[in-house]
């Protein structure tokens, strides 16, 4: 019986390092703080956009003052900044497109589930060329939650036509964890995101090095 991969998106599917990093260092030389680094600093950037503002600013010089307020009124303007830039640098992983397809062959359903803000995901997608490989997607602001919580999950399975027990979930960090935690569905995590291999510590059921190996682990998961 075919079942339901379910898939984060940055850090996953494409590394969007560049272009999430890009967006904030926009945002932050408006205040005029110095930038964050696309390399050194891709770990923070797959943390969502206010923890690179907080990056930024934590790196302001001494005597420089944020004003109060100020994550909240230039997360807009990050977002904003993004979208103008959403693929610049931004790549698919090494093997996604053929991974996708054989699972869909294989008669698996597909469906994405992100904390980035749904309109962007659907574009980032979209310009990548793989928004019709999936089913459905559920973004930040699909529901009134968002990761860990259990529930965006189970609609990104839901609305794929799927059913929770015969799914699964791939993502690269602990929001990840604890959300199939939460759904009670097993998780793979790849070694290729921002924390690598170490991300084993968070103890998946299976790691993933590659995405040629994702049919074959959906085989054995879901028949």
């Amino acid at each position: 019986m075919a079942g339901t991969v379910v898939f984060d998106l940055d850090g996953t599917l494409a590394d969007t390092a560049g272009d999430l990093i890009g967006a904030a260092n926009v945002v932050l030389a408006r205040r005029g703080v110095g930038g964050l680094d696309p390399v050194g600093d891709a770990a923070i950037a797959f943390r969502g956009g206010r923890a690179m503002l907080r990056a930024g600013y934590a790196r302001a010089s001494a005597g420089f003052l944020i004003p109060p307020g100020a994550e909240d009124e230039d997360f807009g303007s990050l977002l904003d900044a993004y979208d103008a830039g959403i693929a610049v640098h931004t790549q698919l992983y090494p093997g996604v497109t053929d991974a996708l397809a054989r699972l869909a062959a294989d008669g698996h359903r597909l469906s994405v589930c992100t904390n980035k803000p749904q309109a962007l995901a659907e574009k980032l997608l979209d310009a990548m060329g793989i928004r019709d490989a999936f089913a459905a997607l559920v973004g930040a602001d699909t529901l009134p939650v968002r990761k860990p919580d259990a529930e965006p999950y189970r609609q990104a399975v839901l609305r794929a036509g799927g059913e929770i027990t015969q799914s699964f979930l791939l993502g690269d960090t602990e929001t990840d964890a604890r959300t199939a935690a939460a759904a009670g569905v097993r998780l793979a995590l790849v070694s290729f995101g921002p924390e690598g291999a170490d991300i084993a510590r968070l103890s998946p059921h299976a790691m993933l090095d590659h995405f040629d190996d994702l049919p074959d682990l959906a085989r054995n998961w879901l028949g």
